[in-house]
């Protein structure tokens, strides 16, 4: 029994000093990275006890096909957040002041549209500041929840958002518009699993904006509410997986 004990506090010890030694020799925050630990996560949808859903649009290209989706929108009474490439919105500052006016939602997409896994942290939280700096200074608007592009990050990515007080939203819907396989596809894809809190992502896209009719009908003949992000996870009533 005494032997038994010794062998295990033995290879309890050696356990702890392999951990210090790959904290001494690599640093903490790669430590981190390592043992799989990050201390925040990206929100995949909101308030599973909610029949309701987000709507998220992402907006880098597309221009000509936005103020056909605000018109819809408005014409629905519905909306939305629209996460903005920061150079999209200093090329595009009257839609951008649109959105706002019409009372959508606005977040933070990143500058360049870079995948944000490759960066270092002091270039992740770059991208996330020109993009706040520029939005606001259109739009009188500060932005609080970040969407990687291409839903690309990592634990740096998490934590420099993290730091400037942002949220990182992902999707549990996605409409995969991007492929642009048809009107169809788009609306199957959101209306064969809606469900509480879902977050459902799309882009401005022409088959996006004849499928939205069909795809808002059908949600709200199944009950559900359609709004924002910041709708469905306030006061902590979200999930991040």
């Amino acid at each position: 029994m005494i032997i038994i004990l010794r062998k295990k506090r033995i290879v309890l010890f050696l356990s702890i000093a392999l951990v210090i030694a790959i904290m001494l020799s690599i640093g903490w925050d790669e430590t981190v990275d390592v043992l799989g630990y990050t201390a925040v996560r990206p929100i995949y949808k909101g308030n599973p006890f909610l029949t309701r859903v987000a709507f998220e649009c992402n907006v880098v290209w597309g221009t000509e096909y936005v103020p056909a989706m605000l018109d819809l929108l408005k014409e629905k009474n519905i909306r939305i957040t629209f996460f903005i490439g920061g150079e999209w919105a200093a090329e595009n500052p009257e839609l951008l002041k649109r959105m706002v006016r019409e009372g959508h939602e606005l977040g933070n997409h990143g500058y360049h549209h870079k995948h944000h896994s490759d960066l270092s942290f002091k270039e992740n939280c770059q991208e996330i500041i020109m993009t706040e700096e520029v939005i606001k200074e259109i739009a009188g608007v500060k932005t609080c929840l970040f969407a990687p592009p291409y839903g690309d990050f990592n634990n740096t990515t998490l934590q420099a958002a993290d730091s400037l007080g942002y949220k990182t939203i992902m999707w549990s819907i996605d409409t995969i518009d991007w492929r642009r396989d048809g009107v169809e596809n788009i609306v199957k894809r959101v209306i064969k699993n809606p469900h509480n809190g879902a977050f459902i992502l799309m882009h401005p896209t022409e088959d996006t904006i004849k499928a939205l009719p069909v795809i808002i009908d059908n949600l709200r003949e199944k009950g559900f509410e359609i709004g924002c992000i910041s709708d469905l996870i306030s006061n902590g009533d979200q999930t991040d997986n």
